[in-house]
This record gives structure tokens, C-alpha cells and sequence, in this order.
């Protein structure tokens, strides 16, 4: 591991910093082998209702690889982005400081737990971004390490933004560090500059998540028994709590207030 590792780019960007002040991030010997060996995989176990596009960044040069062509219709781009900096002069001028402390915030996090996991934990928070109407609209981010070269320098990580704006135009500033694959993990952060939407004081248990995610993903309950390996009445039981516990009365409502609270 280069201790004394740092990212440079061509076109520089404020999460530079960042991530440079965490050289643990960008070099250790840990991998992974349980994470999805394809950007399909990957998109395919991610959250994602509404409008989305998803891009690779090499890490080193901060370039875009694999972008999916929904991007160019969703902010009225007229050619693919190669600099991770195009996609973030996109983002409001009044969110970068947030998506810069929630950044932050989740390398925190990926170094308490340990980078050992680093690839096994996907993080998501919220902000708005232009799009191509001309105005500003709520996008969800979603982010996951997925490769290192034989001396563990991170290489490839993928991200998903998908427009929330149908849903709610809240945002929580809630940052999630959540475990993919063998990994349970899940950790809220909130930020500090900012009152935070709470939940009830008769919160979710981790059960009750796990099914809320794979409800809002358009599972049916015989298809989260199957997944989950439950019996379908104790799937339907943690529904009905789960409906209960945030005053909901249908799934639309469910999923706006799970993204606002930052379970999703």
C-alpha cells in the first residue's frame, strides 16, 4: 500500500480534496471477491425508481467510462461527459458543500468499519442537479468501489443518479453507507448544518429495511420471502409493521418517506 498515494485530473474538482485526504481509500491491499463482477450486476441490485443513468469514473485521471446514454436526454447534454468535473458542475452551487461533507463522511465511515469492506459498501444521499428543462431537480446518488489493480490501487468505482423529483423534492441530507453482498451494514449520518427529518421514535429494525429496499424495488411479498428465505406470512407481518410504523398507506408513500428519512 502507497501511503503517499494521491489522484490528479485534468480537469480539476472539489472532491479532489477529498478524496486525496484519504489516501487509505485510493491504495490499501484489500479486496473483495463477492462483489458483482459486471456493471449489468450491479445496476441490477441497486434502488432505482424513475428516471437513471449510470457512469463508471477511473479513479486515477477522474474520467468517465461506461456512461449509459439516459444521461444525455435527462440534463440536455448534447455528448457524453469524459470528466467527472462536468458531472459535477451539473449539481446546485448550494448543494457542492453538502455532497463534499457527505463524501467525506462516508470514506469516515468505510475507514471506522474497516477497508477491508470497501467494496462491499455502497453509499447515497440526495441533491439537486440541472436537467435538461432548464431547472434544478432532486437526484438520488448511489456509489460503489469495484475495482483495484494487483498493488490495491482503487481503480473503478460506479455511480447511479436517478431523478427523485417525481417523488419528493426533500432532501434529508441524510448520507447512507449500506453493506451489498455478504455485508449487513447500515449507517445514517446526517449533517450538521441542516435540522434532519427523524424517524418515529418506533423505528425500523433491520429486517423491516432489508424488505423496505426490496419493496421499493418492486418486489411482491412472495418474491421477498423467496429472496429473504422467510415464510410469506412473516414477510406480509413486517410489511404491515413497516406501514404502521411510518404512518403509511400505500408503497408510493412509503418509498417518498423512506428517501426522505434516508433508509433507501
Amino acid at each position: 500500500m502507497d501511503k503517499n498515494y494521491s489522484i490528479k485530473s485534468k480537469k480539476v474538482h472539489p472532491l479532489l480534496k477529498v478524496w486525496n485526504a484519504y489516501p487509505q481509500s485510493l491504495s490499501n491491499t484489500f479486496k473483495s471477491i463477492t462483489t458483482p463482477t459486471t456493471i449489468e450486476q450491479i445496476i441490477g441490485e441497486i434502488f432505482s425508481i424513475g428516471e437513471f443513468y449510470f457512469y463508471s469514473i477511473n479513479i486515477p485521471e477522474s474520467t468517465l467510462m461506461f456512461t449509459n446514454d439516459h444521461i444525455l436526454k435527462i440534463h440536455g447534454l448534447k455528448k457524453h461527459p469524459k470528466y467527472l468535473k462536468e458531472i459535477i458542475d451539473l449539481i446546485h452551487p448550494d448543494d457542492l458543500d453538502f455532497v463534499m461533507e457527505a463524501e467525506r463522511m462516508t470514506l469516515e465511515k468505510m475507514n471506522e468499519i474497516g477497508w477491508e469492506h470497501q467494496q462491499n459498501l455502497k453509499c447515497s444521499y440526495c441533491f439537486r442537479m440541472r436537467t435538461g428543462k432548464g431547472n434544478y431537480e432532486m437526484f438520488h446518488h448511489q456509489s460503489l468501489h469495484i475495482a483495484k489493480d494487483e498493488d490495491g490501487k482503487l481503480l473503478q468505482a460506479v455511480n447511479i443518479h436517478t431523478n427523485i423529483q417525481h417523488i419528493t423534492t426533500t432532501n434529508s441530507q441524510i448520507v447512507l453507507v449500506a453493506g451489498v453482498g455478504s455485508r449487513d451494514d447500515f449507517h445514517q449520518m446526517h449533517y450538521e448544518k441542516t435540522e434532519q427529518k427523524r424517524l418515529p421514535e418506533n423505528s425500523l429494525t433491520k429486517r423491516e429495511i432489508e424488505i423496505l429496499s426490496l419493496l421499493a424495488l418492486g418486489n411482491s411479498a412472495k418474491e421477498i420471502s423467496d429472496l429473504l428465505d422467510l415464510s410469506y406470512h412473516t414477510v406480509t407481518t413486517h410489511r404491515k409493521n413497516i406501514f404502521q410504523k411510518t404512518d403509511c398507506t400505500k408503497i408510493s408513500e412509503l418509498i417518498k418517506k423512506a428517501l426522505e428519512w434516508g433508509l433507501i
